[in-house]
């Protein structure tokens, strides 16, 4: 498992990607094919953490853009890529209608105000553009971005938490946002959008089977054939691909 860097940042941010192994390689070819021919446009990654999708993107993207609100991460980003801004997802300091791809992985349950965030991510993106968008599912038995307890701050895959009533979930976890499709759908309906693709998807397990190769790649084929069925619903996260009319 990766080290945790800062684990103040871990609680208030999340942490970024810092290798690239089977579960990016995987969401790559995801956002790449629901681009479609938006990938000879411009593309913006919103919260871009330490460039890795810049820098993998960016081998199939020719212009390509990120932004992210923690100035410390930006600065290790410049080392796979220059195109880059510091701001807050809910002001995007960039033109209306100016991007055909905007990607959004894993950022929206930490902003502050996350449907400020979708109007802005909208509004920049030109008309027939496309948001894919990666967000926790609430369905999952596990909240993946740790829980606060008793004051303390505990970094790690806790059960169940979230399918506890809201008033107490968000106690344990008033750091980060989970949603059901019902919750993102809402933060759609009154925006001149439509939805190309909705799913829920399973990780991919990298830790796991770097411990335990043959149990690990085992357990990642069994839960994600269960993309395909109603098991769904109970997968990592939100995986959405929303078109600008």
């Amino acid at each position: 498992m990766t080290p945790v860097r800062n684990m103040a940042k871990a609680a208030q941010r999340g942490e970024p990607s810092y290798v690239w192994r089977a579960g990016q390689e995987r969401r790559q070819e995801m956002i790449l094919k629901a681009a479609g021919e938006r990938i000879s446009g411009r593309t913006f990654v919103d919260g871009c953490g330490v460039g890795m999708y810049l820098d993998h993107l960016g081998k199939h993207i020719n212009h390509i853009y990120g932004m992210d609100i923690e100035f410390e991460r930006l600065q290790a980003a410049k080392t796979r890529d220059t195109r880059l801004v510091c701001g807050a997802s809910e002001n995007l300091p960039l033109p209306t209608n100016s991007f055909d791809l905007v990607l959004s992985h894993e950022v929206l349950e930490h902003v502050t105000d996350d449907q400020a965030a979708i109007n802005e991510i909208v509004r920049v993106l030109r008309p027939g553009g496309r948001l894919v968008l990666f967000c926790p599912n609430r369905g999952y038995p596990f909240e993946t971005h740790g829980i606060y307890w008793r004051g303390k701050y505990h970094f790690g895959n806790i059960p169940l938490i979230n399918y506890l009533p809201c008033r107490i979930r968000d106690r344990l976890a008033p750091h980060v946002r989970v949603y059901s499709r019902q919750d993102l759908a809402r933060l759609f309906e009154h925006l001149p959008v439509r939805i190309i693709q909705r799913m829920t998807i399973f990780g991919a397990y990298d830790n796991l089977i770097a411990r335990w190769p043959h149990i690990g790649k085992w357990l990642r084929n069994i839960l994600q054939s269960l993309e395909k069925t109603p098991l769904q619903r109970v997968g990592l996260s939100h995986f959405w691909v929303v078109e600008k009319n």
